[in-house]
């Protein structure tokens, strides 16, 4: 495809900054010494550093971009309850107490910033719209229903099978055939949601330094000695929040996360009866491919926000736009003259055991890990670190008891991803 997907105007970037700028926390200077040193300030950074710091420790958050650079700001804004493996495939692993743990564990993530937003009075355009999760063949639809009737007893999720003669109430498109409606998940504006969890650090006493990468990290008698363009810090502990942007200052985390593109488009200003007809009850839609689609309603409800991985390592945002674009217009046929305003990229963190992961590594300090649901683990799991930096039983996870696999001869280079992205574009255009 051409240009001419592109609107008048069209930027390379989050949509979300539009209404949520990224902040500027440059500073001339850091403290020589603190308790804690958050490395990463997005939701896992700024929520562990919330903790540490309502528990008195001195707390400094340093990132190498702007505050909230990376998916933080980037995501779809979608709020599930999503541990990906499932009760039977986690027993195979683990001990059942374990696995019951770490499935539950999913479902507090979202009971946890369900009652952050309320209690908290967080303005960021929460909604409690539910998800439908749409079937791509009428197999998946099969394995859909017969998942949701024989769910574990005490780990039962709400939902609504949705059949495809009656999903036009939640999408109005031929291109599935139905799917499961889970009625507790939201959808939320993520960059104004970073923000208020920046005002809720800061509140607390951290204090987030931007554009001040730590270039190397050195262990201490007293903890650790972190170097930046700004001097020296000593830290007694380091919490490392990188997730998808972890790089080689900590090559042990890098070796155990797979950086994937997860790519987004914002469509033009569409007429309110338009997006009401084609999202009717403004759910947040997913679908059950390998390569899957995720898409909604802006908050405004006057553009289609449309993400998926459509690219194996490509960084140039107008590059995916296209092919995002095309896969949009299969889903809504009339938009296919619809014109693209925003599109941009950003990285979440696959792990091998499609699993989240937090605990303490060589005294580090860590939580990382969330295939592509990072709005509800990274905000339950970054306040669960720091809960553990303090010192409080209730931090502790059984995620902490599951260990954090790596590959041989895997160093942080996802080569292995362009056959896997092949194998399974073919798999999912398969008709049953």
């Amino acid at each position: 495809m051409t240009d001419t997907v592109f609107a008048t105007g069209y930027k390379n970037e989050s949509f979300w900054w539009e209404d949520a700028p990224r902040p500027d926390r440059r500073a001339g200077s850091l403290p020589a010494k603190v308790d804690v040193l958050v490395i990463g300030s997005g939701y896992t950074g700024l929520m562990a550093a919330w903790e540490t710091a309502k528990g008195g420790r001195s707390t400094l958050v340093v990132d190498a971009e702007a505050a909230g650079f990376g998916c933080s700001s980037r995501n779809g804004g979608q709020v599930s309850t999503s541990i990906k493996p499932t009760l039977s495939e986690l027993s195979g692993r683990m001990n059942e107490e374990i696995a019951r743990g770490v499935r539950q564990e999913g479902i507090d993530s979202l009971a946890y910033v369900t009652d952050l937003v309320e209690t908290q009075k967080l303005d960021c355009d929460w909604r409690v719209v539910g998800r439908y999760h749409a079937a791509h063949n009428p197999k998946q639809f099969d394995a859909l229903a017969k998942a949701m009737q024989t769910q574990p007893q005490g780990l039962v999720v709400p939902y609504e099978i949705v059949t495809r003669a009656e999903q036009s109430k939640d999408i109005d498109t031929a291109f599935y055939h139905g799917g499961v409606v889970y009625p507790k998940h939201a959808s939320l504006h993520p960059g104004k949601y970073h923000l208020e969890l920046l005002r809720l650090s800061e509140g607390a006493g951290a204090q987030v330094v931007s554009y001040c990468p730590v270039t190397h990290l050195d262990k201490d008698p007293g903890g650790f000695v972190a170097t930046t363009p700004l001097g020296r810090v000593n830290a007694r502990d380091v919490v490392v929040a990188t997730n998808g942007y972890t790089g080689p200052l900590t090559p042990w985390h890098r070796r155990r996360v797979i950086p994937i593109g997860s790519y987004i488009i914002a469509t033009e200003e569409l007429p309110l009866e338009q997006t009401a007809r084609l999202l009717p009850t403004d759910r947040v839609i997913s679908d059950t491919r390998k390569l899957v689609f995720y898409y909604r309603l802006s908050p405004d409800k006057r553009r289609i926000i449309f993400g998926g991985r459509v690219a194996y390592m490509e960084n140039d945002p107008k590059v995916s736009a296209p092919r995002l674009h095309y896969w949009m217009s299969l889903v809504f046929p009339e938009l296919k003259a619809t014109r693209v305003s925003h599109s941009w990229m950003g990285y979440v963190a696959y792990t091998f055991d499609t699993l989240p992961h937090l605990g303490q590594q060589d005294g580090l300090y860590y939580a990382m890990g969330y295939c592509g649901s990072g709005i509800s683990l990274a905000t339950y799991f970054g306040a669960k670190i720091g809960q553990q930096v303090l010192g409080k039983k209730e931090g502790m996870s059984p995620l902490n008891n599951v260990p954090f696999q790596t590959r041989p001869l895997y160093e942080g280079n996802p080569w292995f991803l362009a056959p896997s992205i092949l194998y399974y574009r073919i798999r999912d255009s398969l008709p049953i």
